[in-house]
């Protein structure tokens, strides 16, 4: 009896058990994996940054399933059950100030558009700040007072980024050109 007694007790404790329908559209909600979007395009308006991400399908999904959270200085788009698969993407550091009150979302057909309203009117030449550090640095690597020395840089990094076939190919013109010089063909002063 304390038995059957305890066995009442522990089933009227647990929780109600959720209908099978909710149960599992709660599992393929956050079932699958996440995929992080690198892929976009952006565009500007005097009042807004426009932020375009292809995702084949997503028109079909229910609204609440297209998420983005803004901050000032960022936001975030979260793509819910999607083909089986979560998608994610993250924007920190923008460039200058958003309205949160004023950014949004739109779905289309097979893409997602997301809309930063600027504070101010004006036009941003990239979109992150990091994005702008970069530039100015590559820049300022090619802006020297001597011409040769920028041309020096660039195939510098060329050869640096480059793959095997690039590699040889500057290497070639360069024996080349080293050839021609010590021939007498091109004057040492060009």
């Amino acid at each position: 009896m304390t038995e059957k007694h305890k066995l009442e007790l522990e089933i009227k404790n647990q929780p109600p058990p959720k209908p099978k329908d909710a149960a599992e559209e709660e599992k393929s909600s956050l079932g699958g994996y996440t995929v992080k979007i690198n892929n976009y395009g952006w565009d500007q308006s005097d009042k807004f940054i426009k932020i375009y991400i292809s995702l084949n399908g997503v028109q079909k999904l229910p609204a609440e399933n297209v998420q983005v959270n803004f901050t000032e200085r960022s936001f975030d788009l979260l793509v819910k059950n999607l083909n089986g698969k979560n998608y994610t993407m993250t924007f920190n550091n923008l460039l200058k100030p958003i309205s949160v009150e004023g950014s949004s979302r739109k779905i289309k057909t097979d893409m997602v558009l997301v809309m930063c309203r600027k504070k101010r009117e004006e036009k941003w030449e990239c979109l992150t700040q990091v994005e702008k550090e970069s530039k100015e640095k590559e820049k300022a690597a090619y802006d020297t007072s001597d011409p040769s020395e920028g041309l020096m840089n660039l195939l510098k990094k060329m050869y640096a980024e480059g793959d095997d076939e690039m590699k040889r190919t500057i290497n070639k013109a360069w024996v080349e050109s080293r050839e021609k010089q010590s021939k007498g063909d091109i004057p040492m002063d060009i």
